[in-house]
């Protein structure tokens, strides 16, 4: 089957609802204020839309070893979209408020499990309440269906992994998505260690998109990732961000205007500084 990928506009989704084989799921999610995006949901959202909680949903229990959001297993996964009603032939769109930086996990997991045809929604839910398109406080009925995952494992980087291909010096590149201040080390508001992982180069996720939360052109983002991966362009590289969330809007990113789907390294800085021993990198200046 073939679908929709990347990114759908609210008049276009508008199309949709309603027919049976389209399945919409709210993302909205407040790092420091883990239930006010259900609370949301709950208010109102896009007719026929389900829920997905980041840390429920979209991330398997924190360990001591983990980072704050650690992959769930394939078949646990497979076995929530299933219940949500999505199976390998549904066209899948998710949001968020505005920016994707949440809906992108969700897109990157089932892109991750071999579901190709999901998007995510330009602009967010902003963008659909400005269109002046419906609403809904109802939450859908939805019969359980069977969905059967087919894991890419090479989009999937460890700690382990990591550490050795930088020790050995032959590392990927890796690129951080969080804000320039938290990669240079100078601020760092929810891990308990500020800086980088040596070598690392930045590109903040949110240099993709507009001051309203819809993605810049496809030209535009073309040019930029030209820069940030310049000779590494077509080569296997790896992103990552403070716990494997916004490291997700880089790989849609990217991966909407051509280049190569990057390794995710799921565990990120959250999961990189729980072993003290490990190498960090400051920009102080």
């Amino acid at each position: 089957m073939t679908g929709i990928k990347y990114l759908i506009g609210a008049e276009q989704l508008s199309l949709h609802l309603g027919q049976p084989n389209w399945r919409v799921v709210d993302c909205r999610f407040n790092l420091m204020k883990p239930e006010q995006g259900y609370e949301e949901y709950l208010q109102d959202h896009i007719p026929g839309a389900l829920y997905a909680d980041l840390d429920k949903d979209l991330a398997a229990p924190v360990s001591e070893s983990t980072g704050r959001h650690p992959l769930p297993l394939p078949d646990s996964f497979a076995e929530t979209l299933g219940a949500w009603g999505i199976d390998n032939d549904t066209q899948v769109v998710v949001y968020d408020q505005a920016s994707g930086a949440i809906a992108a996990r969700l897109w990157w997991m089932m892109n991750w499990l071999g579901h190709e045809q999901v998007a995510v929604l330009d602009g967010g839910y902003t963008a659909w309440q400005k269109a002046d398109l419906p609403v809904s406080d109802s939450v859908p009925p939805v019969e359980a269906v069977n969905f059967s995952p087919s894991p890419d494992w090479d989009l999937l980087t460890s700690t382990d992994e990591l550490e050795a291909s930088i020790e050995a010096g032959d590392a990927p590149l890796i690129v951080d998505a969080r804000d320039r201040a938290r990669f240079d080390g100078k601020t760092e508001p929810i891990d308990s260690v500020a800086g980088h992982i040596p070598g690392a180069v930045n590109h903040p996720f949110s240099e993709a998109i507009d001051s309203e939360g819809r993605w810049k052109t496809a030209e535009e983002l073309r040019q930029s990732w030209d820069t940030v991966l310049g000779e590494h362009s077509g080569q296997r590289w790896i992103s990552m961000c403070g716990s494997g969330v916004t490291a997700c809007h880089l790989a849609l990113s990217a991966a909407h205007v051509g280049y190569r789907l990057p390794s995710l390294y799921v565990g990120s800085w959250s999961e990189w500084i729980r072993n003290p021993e490990r190498p960090i990198a400051t920009n102080p200046d």
